[in-house]
């Protein structure tokens, strides 16, 4: 199974009556989401704003966001995807072993209450972000609570959303998804797409060591990524294309500076439930755009001549 069941948050708004967030603390990282989107807007279909909305935070500690939570549920660290593998067990009716549930840091009956109040829901969503997707399981906790999300449909409505961790990083999925038909993790490398999440995904090539030059664009991984993936980033060389310096720029070979996308830049940027959202730039800029620097560097390289072991030789030589 692959996919996900998703919605936009126009959605959420007006008929969600069961918000889950896991691994995430929006009040801190999405201030605005439970304000505009989630838990105190009167929605069409919830007009009673938060008295109809029931919130359940799933994390490895409190937050600031427990303390809007109607049910705050503490797991252990690293143990998401045995949470999840549980949950859905439960909602198939299987049998689940109590010690082995322990073990999550819940008790099975704490697990069993969470699947009942969500087939008890009109409309369930779940919001799940980097507290899932970059601790231990990574790509495997993300599609087991979006697995999680289509089983409960068989008993009611549910969607499942990552909540994003910066500015249109749904773009850049957006459009690898439609040129590749993969949203990350794609190698290129025999000619064609190839999806394969823990062996091509930045993260897992930088801490391999398996690429011999990076290209950065609009990111910062030398402030997020482990520090082995650091360290390669800085013997190779690096490219990166941003605004403003970072971590990432300090560590380059090259860093070029361009445009404020939104700004001084015209583009598209995609909300976190997939809405694309026109930019006009307000400003000018001396600075070229990301698209403009990318297509000089494509001139550039196809005015090349033709690769060879002999003209590399040369190319070395000199």
């Amino acid at each position: 199974m692959g996919g996900k069941v998703t919605c936009t948050l126009g959605e959420v708004k007006n008929r969600a009556d069961f918000i889950v967030y896991w691994g995430g603390n929006p009040a801190e990282c999405h201030p605005r989401h439970f304000t505009k989107y989630t838990l105190t807007q009167k929605g069409r279909f919830v007009p009673e704003g938060r008295k109809g909305r029931t919130m359940v935070l799933v994390d490895i500690r409190e937050t600031m966001s427990s303390k809007a939570a109607d049910l705050f549920l503490q797991i252990r660290p690293g143990k998401d995807f045995e949470v999840l593998t549980t949950l859905r067990a439960l909602v198939k009716n299987q049998q689940v072993d109590e010690r082995r549930a322990a073990e999550t840091g819940l008790t099975l009956a704490q697990l069993q209450d969470l699947v009942d109040r969500m087939k008890r829901a009109r409309f369930g969503v779940l919001f799940f972000g980097m507290g899932v997707s970059m601790t231990r399981g990574k790509h495997m906790n993300s599609a087991g609570i979006l697995a999680l999300a289509a089983e409960l449909n068989a008993f009611t409505k549910f969607v499942c959303m990552p909540m994003r961790g910066h500015g249109n990083v749904t773009g850049s999925d957006m459009v690898m998804r439609w040129t590749t038909g993969f949203p990350f993790g794609v190698s290129l490398t025999r000619g064609y797409p190839r999806f394969n999440p823990g062996e091509f995904s930045t993260v897992d090539l930088l801490v391999r060591g398996d690429n011999d030059a990076a290209l950065i664009l609009g990111a910062d991984p030398g402030a997020t990524m482990p520090q082995p993936g650091i360290d390669h980033l800085a013997r190779i060389p690096t490219i990166v294309l941003d605004p403003k310096v970072t971590h990432t720029s300090r560590l380059a070979r090259v860093h070029i500076t361009t445009a404020v996308t939104g700004i001084s830049a015209a583009g598209t940027a995609y909300r976190m439930d997939e809405i694309p959202l026109p930019l006009r730039p307000a400003l000018s800029s001396p600075y070229p755009t990301d698209q403009e620097v990318i297509r000089r560097i494509r001139q550039a390289v196809a005015a090349r001549p033709s690769w060879s072991p002999a003209s590399n030789a040369r190319m070395a030589i000199a």
